[in-house]
């Protein structure tokens, strides 16, 4: 089983991501789904819009991975994010990994998370319920 990091414009589905993790020494699947919600801050939102550089996010998303694997002893760990305009309700981000105990399977898709959303360089503008100037995060 290989670790897959991916930048995609397209709506992601989870059913063909979940499927390449399936492995007879797997005791523990976690997965993640990030998703747009209404409000953050205190802020309505509409909607967010992902912008991102793939070639530099794909390749600092698979080392986050290869780290998870090796500090968690995975047997894969998939990551998906999503670029372009999305509405609330739409999945901005899929994470999967495999292990062979449920600990390890949890702590890994937390550290996936946190690393992805410190390091890798993928940006994020939100649109607000109020018609404020839409502002771009990181």
């Amino acid at each position: 089983m290989s670790d897959i990091f991916k930048i995609v414009s397209e709506a992601i589905e989870p059913a063909a991501f979940q499927a390449e993790l399936r492995d007879a020494h797997a005791g523990a699947c976690v997965t993640f789904e990030g998703r747009v919600r209404d409000l953050n801050k205190g802020r309505g939102v509409v909607a967010l819009e992902y912008e991102a550089f793939a070639p530099l996010a794909e390749k600092e998303g698979a080392r986050i991975l290869a780290e998870a694997r090796e500090r968690f002893g995975l047997l894969g760990a998939m990551c998906v994010h999503r670029v372009g305009r999305l509405g609330l309700g739409d999945m901005a981000v899929w994470i999967g990994v495999a292990s062979a105990h449920r600990e390890a399977a949890f702590d890994a898709c937390r550290y996936i998370i946190d690393e992805l959303k410190t390091r890798v360089p993928v940006w994020k503008k939100e649109h607000y319920a109020d018609g404020a100037e839409a502002r771009w995060l990181r």
